[in-house]
């Protein structure tokens, strides 16, 4: 592990951290470029990728975020050697030996688990631990573990850990065609992993289509692997005994770029997006079309969002991609709470990633809650207040209503922030923001659809 990722966790999740609050003075007006970091999802699952490969690999455009990092110690723990200058990571995945990731690290990152593939193919055997991460909904392993199953392995889930092997005098996983119940994000990349170094020929129906399943497949194919049809919905991998070094740039984070879409549409500002990739923005633009936001391409990898006066309301409804996303819908809903009428936003990917609705209310917002459906009714404007970060993509929207809020906000639980956002602050600033954080010795529970804290900070 290198000073540098390792001083990443150092820095972001020590004690001081969880004191440190993000005081927003809103209705700045925003202006100017924002350059987009490389995507989040994809910088952990193509870390966890590089343990396919003996030799060394190269990842560009990594974001210096607190789940990076934690990623980067798991694969140490694993016997991976890393490098860090920069934007760039270095994975030596050649003196792979340990079949056993740690429990205390993989219980804090839900994508740690996607190593169990890569570690199965190349060793033989895996223990990985459940996954942990945000509290935004049960995700089960379920297809993973039925996936590995139908390629040969033996999997069972014992005390919390799940373990797998290729039973018998079988050296390498086998082939097989697999149909995924659900298209899940996790479980497809898991597969494709798992069986580029298999033996025949594997086909995932009903996979994942998302932006971050292709790179992954693209960052494989880079080191050797033969792979078809990833960003479809069935992917074709032939197995190849070994993989090989590769020089790899992740793709744009599409929805850090589109937080940063909502935040000028929010805050009636003019900002300019610079390194992104258009077309995995489709539906939030068309979104923020319907709301009557002017968004305009401007280059190859440039977007512009116009000043907006009068926002319209909008119904949404989450679904796996080319859908709506479901790491937008918090960062929507504080769009909605200041335009007009009435919306509903429908979340049909995770059942418990509604718990923001209530730090919205606690900014003045007006929502209610039946089922999976917010029915959100704008106000003419939001008032500062204390408020919780719930989750990572809740502390976004937390931010954005901020931005838009009169008087003073403050967020409290940053360290969802710092798992996905990287110098959210910084960024913002350079666009004329009035943000900082700072040391409080202050507390503030959830409110659990209360929204009267009005002496926590006295």
């Amino acid at each position: 592990m290198t000073a540098s990722l390792g001083s990443s966790i150092d820095n972001l999740a020590s004690p001081e951290a969880e004191q440190t609050v993000l005081e927003i003075r809103g209705q700045s007006t925003l202006a100017g470029e924002v350059k987009i970091s490389g995507a989040k999802n994809s910088a952990l699952v193509l870390m966890a990728g590089a343990l396919l490969c003996p030799d060394e690999c190269r990842l560009r455009n990594v974001p210096e975020l607190l789940d990076v990092a934690r990623m980067g110690q798991i694969l140490s723990e694993l016997g991976v050697s890393l490098r860090q200058q920069g934007d760039v990571v270095d994975i030596n995945a050649r003196n792979l030996s340990e079949s056993q990731a740690p429990y205390e690290l993989v219980s804090q990152l839900r994508a740690s688990f996607f190593a169990i593939g890569p570690i199965l193919a190349r060793l033989g055997v895996a223990h990985v631990p459940l996954p942990g991460g945000c509290a935004i909904g049960a995700r089960p392993v379920d297809l993973h573990v039925r996936g590995l199953q139908a390629m040969g392995a033996h999997v069972d889930i014992d005390g919390g850990v799940v373990n797998a092997y290729i039973p018998g005098s079988k050296k390498r996983l086998q082939g097989a065609k697999f149909y995924m119940d659900y298209p899940s994000v996790g479980a497809t990349e898991t597969l494709m992993m798992a069986a580029t170094l298999a033996e025949g020929e594997t086909i995932l129906e009903n996979a994942a289509q998302e932006p971050e399943v292709e790179d992954l497949a693209n960052f494989c194919i880079s080191m050797g692997a033969r792979i078809k049809g990833a960003g479809t919905n069935t992917i074709t991998i032939e197995g190849v005994p070994r993989l090989h070094s590769s020089d790899y740039s992740i793709i744009a984070d599409r929805i850090e770029a589109g937080t940063f879409l909502v935040a000028g549409a929010i805050t009636k500002s003019e900002i300019e997006l610079v390194g992104i990739v258009p077309d995995h923005l489709a539906a939030a633009v068309a979104k923020l079309q319907e709301m009557g936001v002017k968004v305009v391409s401007t280059g190859r990898d440039h977007l512009r969002v116009l000043p907006t006066e009068n926002l319209k309301a909008a119904d949404i409804q989450t679904l796996p991609y080319p859908g709506f996303p479901t790491d937008m819908q918090a960062q929507f809903m504080a769009l909605m709470t200041v335009s007009e009428g009435s919306s509903a936003i429908t979340e049909t990917v995770f059942e418990n990633r509604l718990r923001h609705v209530a730090e919205l209310i606690r900014l003045g917002a007006d929502i209610r809650v039946k089922g999976n459906t917010a029915l959100v009714r704008g106000v003419p404007a939001l008032s500062g207040a204390p408020v919780l970060a719930t989750d990572l993509r809740a502390s976004a929207a937390l931010v954005l209503a901020g931005l838009a809020a009169q008087g003073k906000t403050t967020i409290f639980g940053l360290h969802h922030l710092d798992r996905g956002y990287e110098k959210l602050e910084q960024k913002m600033q350079k666009l004329g923001a009035r943000l900082q954080r700072v040391k409080t010795s202050a507390k503030l529970e959830a409110s659990n659809g209360n929204p009267s804290v009005e002496s926590v900070l006295q």
